[in-house]
């Protein structure tokens, strides 16, 4: 009994080391971005939005530059990397495999196949793109999130090997049709296709930050409250319901959460992979695979990696922007290709 205290209460030391070590890169991450960038370096400007009173020893271009684009491209960063690490979070835990992700198993593809129809018949049509967008692509996530769980299930319960191959199909898909409305785009909609594709964080504003942030919150603060009941399910689902957890509940609800957050990202910022696969798997490799510790802490890791990734993608090739999804996805891909080295490996 003295041994699982110890344990545990080194895990929670782990935990909390952890948070402050990812707290930390938050801060740095917040440095680089609000005072960093290709109207030069200023960290009293970093943290000027801080004393407003102090904004008065620069000038309106310098304030401006802060406060109405680096400002809100910071907040959004924070945000979509939550979002994403704490949605590959609870898809792993829902299907019980590491190497499941929204991206993965086709939801981040639905979402985006619904912005870009929404762009291409906004384009035409004068329909409020932005007002729309957030709405298009959470029944895009929706739907194919619905349709992943329908087609992978088998008595009940999802068989992961059919869920990744649907999802790898429903993929393909999905960038079909994309290049398909691409094909048909006017120019103006097709720099705004090309910019989902690759993902980015150039358009944030606060008027478009304020229009999915209820979207949003509503998928943090749901996926957060079932943490716990995340963490039993990881038992197996005939021992939750023996605990008396209703499975089938918990697996609706969670994917409804998920859907509206990838959709609410990609609405944003477009297809931005790999944040929900591999920062879930490093938070485990830190604190194990209790769900309470590895949900919060891969928050604040997906929240600080992303905000880092943005930060490269404005300044490899400044003063051009590389798109984010190609930061994400050179470090993610052999990433992901070691975890299945590392999958194969176990059950050789």
């Amino acid at each position: 009994m003295e041994n699982v205290a110890q344990f545990y209460n080194a895990q929670q030391k782990l935990f909390v080391t952890a948070m402050l070590s990812s707290g930390a890169l938050i801060l740095l991450g917040a440095l680089l971005s609000l005072g960093f960038g290709p109207a030069g370096w200023d960290w009293q400007l970093a943290i000027a939005w801080l004393h407003p009173s102090s904004f008065e020893q620069f000038t309106n271009l310098q304030i401006n530059i802060v406060t109405e684009i680096r400002l809100p491209r910071f907040c959004l960063a924070m945000l979509v990397g939550l979002v994403l690490a704490q949605t590959g979070t609870a898809t792993q835990a829902l299907c019980r495999n590491p190497l499941a992700d929204p991206s993965i198993i086709g939801v981040t593809a639905g979402a985006a196949v619904a912005a870009v129809m929404m762009i291409g018949i906004g384009y035409q049509y004068n329909i409020d793109v932005a007002f729309w967008l957030p709405i298009a692509s959470f029944i895009g996530a929706l739907s194919v999130t619905a349709l992943v769980a329908m087609l992978s299930t088998r008595g009940g319960a999802i068989n992961v090997t059919n869920l990744i191959l649907v999802g790898v199909a429903l993929n393909a898909l999905a960038f079909a049709v994309i290049g398909l409305v691409s094909f048909y785009a006017d120019d103006s909609a097709l720099r705004l296709i090309n910019y989902w594709t690759m993902g980015s964080l150039a358009g944030a504003t606060w008027s478009t930050l304020f229009n999915a942030l209820p979207l949003m919150l509503i998928s943090i603060v749901g996926l957060y409250s079932l943490n716990k009941k995340l963490n039993v399910l990881l038992l197996g689902e005939s021992e939750a319901k023996y605990l008396g957890l209703d499975v089938s509940k918990l697996k609706h609800k969670t994917v409804i959460f998920t859907a509206i957050g990838v959709g609410a990202t990609v609405s944003m910022t477009g297809m931005i992979g790999f944040i929900g696969l591999i920062v879930p798997h490093i938070s485990r490799m830190i604190v194990g695979p209790k769900i309470t510790y590895v949900m919060p802490l891969s928050m604040a890791i997906g929240a600080a990696g992303l905000l880092l990734a943005d930060w490269a993608a404005r300044n490899v090739v400044s003063p051009a922007e590389l798109p984010i999804g190609i930061i994400t996805a050179l470090i993610g891909a052999p990433f992901f290709l070691y975890l299945l080295i590392q999958q194969r490996s176990k059950h050789a």
